[in-house]
C-alpha cells in the first residue's frame, strides 16, 4: 500500500498546525517545512478545511490552524477523508470491477479485513500522539 501525496501533506500540514498551537500559521511556511508545492498545499488544505480539520483566515493576516484539538483529530479519520476517492483494488470498485473473478475470489475478502486491521490501527492515533514529546519534529516545524 503506497498513501497518495495528498494523504501525506494532509497530515504533514495537521502536524505543522499542531506544533505551533494558538497561532495562525501560512501556507508558505508549511509548504516550506514540508517541502510542499503551494498549489498542491492548496487543495489539501482546502480539503481539511472543509472537513473541519483545519480553520481558514483570510486576509493579510490570515493563514490556517487547527479546526479541533490534535487529541480529536485521528490518523484513521484523516486517512479515510484523503483515501477513500480511490478503491483500494478493482474489487472494491462496485459497479466499476470488471474483474472476472470478482464472483468467487477469497482475496477481496482478506482485503477488506486487512483494511479494517490498518483502520484500526490508524484510529487509536491522535494527532496529538505524533506531536506529543516529539522533539525532533518540533524543533522542525515550530515557527518562531
Amino acid at each position: 500500500m503506497r498513501l497518495t501525496t495528498r494523504t501525506n501533506l494532509a497530515m504533514r500540514t495537521l502536524m505543522f498546525c499542531a506544533v505551533n498551537p494558538g497561532r495562525i500559521v501560512r501556507k508558505s511556511e508549511v509548504a516550506a517545512a514540508c517541502n510542499a508545492s503551494e498549489n498542491h498545499l492548496a487543495q489539501v488544505i482546502h480539503l481539511l478545511a472543509q472537513k473541519k480539520y483545519l480553520r481558514t483566515v483570510r486576509g493579510r493576516a490570515g493563514g490556517l490552524m487547527l479546526g479541533h484539538p490534535p487529541e480529536d483529530i485521528t490518523v484513521g479519520a484523516v486517512f479515510r477523508e484523503f483515501e477513500a476517492v480511490l478503491p483500494f483494488t478493482e474489487c472494491f470498485a462496485g459497479d466499476d470491477c470488471t474483474c472476472p473473478l470478482v464472483a468467487c475470489c477469497r482475496l477481496k475478502g482478506v482485503l477488506a479485513d486487512a483494511l479494517r486491521a490498518f483502520y484500526g490501527e490508524l484510529d487509536r492515533v491522535t494527532l496529538a500522539d505524533l506531536v506529543r514529546d516529539n522533539h525532533p519534529l518540533q524543533n522542525l516545524l515550530h515557527v518562531a
